[in-house]
């Protein structure tokens, strides 16, 4: 017996030595983040969604403040930009829902890297270069009126969707994000022209049809509850997630033929005010308690293990089996360039007014 103790002992003080560093790292990281006491972070994610994350966050945490500033996603983008330009870096994160923006930013060097001990537990897309982590995956499907549009004519393909636009019912009444106005609607638009080849016949459907664009979620989500519109594409599933629970006539649909999904991006910047603070957020964001947080106000978690909502896996069921994440690599640029920017802008504009 006494030999049995003895090798418990022993086994358990090599475990204990064995973690020890790990332990001394994070350790370490918080008090120099409490030294620096603030970590200043600009997005384009609304505080609503946010401030269960941020509570948690300053709970684990007194003394780590966080300076929240919602900028919009061409806000925060601009404003990194110009303050790095100036020398007076103010942000320590920057973290929207722009991916093709944000991507822009760490080609052009405004992030620093940060290896997190979080990556091993989300998908390897997700992660760029220890620049840019993907901290939620948010599907963009379709909502309509279910007074106005049956359930068993609601378009469940591209295809379907298409006709739907080109029948009397769409007439003057459908909608879609304005991507002159709208970054996520740009994305959206961008990402489905390098992925199905029948966004332009879709394009052209909606222009005969007398739809309508716009620049702001709100604005969409209004006009299908009102009836104004009967129908609208490309929007941002994870809000309709919650819409359709509050709101009876709603309705949501994904596509049998795939659901793409975006991600709020979050990148460390160079030369942050408060890097360690800013380190310290980003580990919890992708922490499972933050991914908890987040999921919880309808923020699909990039996860597998969170289960206070939507995980990675259950949307994938949520949506029928067919969610195709935005891959967070050099593949967002692919419209940055202002030359295939502006052509697409011609096009849209030709085929739509």
């Amino acid at each position: 017996m006494k030999i049995r103790y003895t090798a418990i002992a022993v086994c358990a003080a090599f475990s204990l030595a064995a973690s020890a560093p790990a332990w001394s790292q994070s350790s370490a990281l918080v008090q120099k983040a409490k030294s620096e006491g603030t970590v200043t972070v600009y997005t384009s994610t609304d505080i609503s969604e946010a401030q269960s994350l941020i509570n948690a966050f300053q709970k684990k945490y007194p003394g780590v403040k966080v300076d929240y500033n919602d900028l919009g996603t061409n806000g925060a983008y601009n404003k990194t930009i110009s303050e790095a330009a100036a020398r007076q870096v103010t942000a320590d994160v920057v973290w929207t829902s722009a991916m093709d923006l944000q991507m822009k930013l760490a080609k052009g060097g405004y992030f620093q890297k940060v290896d997190l001990p979080q990556k091993k537990d989300i998908p390897a897309w997700a992660d760029y270069q220890d620049l840019l982590y993907a901290t939620t995956v948010e599907p963009i499907g379709i909502i309509y009126n279910k007074r106005a549009v049956p359930e068993d004519k609601v378009p469940q393909t591209r295809q379907q969707l298409i006709a739907f636009v080109e029948s009397p019912a769409a007439k003057g009444k459908v909608a879609t994000y304005d991507p002159e106005k709208s970054g996520s609607g740009f994305l959206h638009d961008t990402n489905d022209i390098k992925n199905d080849n029948h966004f332009w016949e879709l394009a052209e459907a909606f222009g005969k049809a007398r739809g309508k664009a716009y620049s702001s979620t709100g604005a969409i989500k209004e006009t299908v509850v009102s009836g104004e519109n009967v129908l609208a594409f490309n929007v941002i599933g994870s809000y309709a997630l919650k819409w359709i629970k509050q709101n009876q006539d709603l309705g949501l649909a994904f596509q049998a033929d795939g659901t793409p999904a975006f991600s709020r991006l979050a990148g460390l910047t160079k030369g942050a005010p408060h890097p360690d603070a800013g380190r310290l957020f980003l580990e919890f964001l992708l922490s499972k308690e933050g991914q908890s947080e987040l999921a919880s106000q309808g923020l699909p978690s990039v996860r597998k293990d969170v289960d206070a909502g939507l995980n990675i896996d259950t949307l994938g069921k949520r949506v029928g089996g067919h969610l195709m994440p935005i891959k967070v690599d050099e593949g967002l640029l692919d419209y940055m360039n202002p030359l295939k920017r502006a052509a697409f802008m011609k096009k849209w504009q030709k085929l739509t007014r």
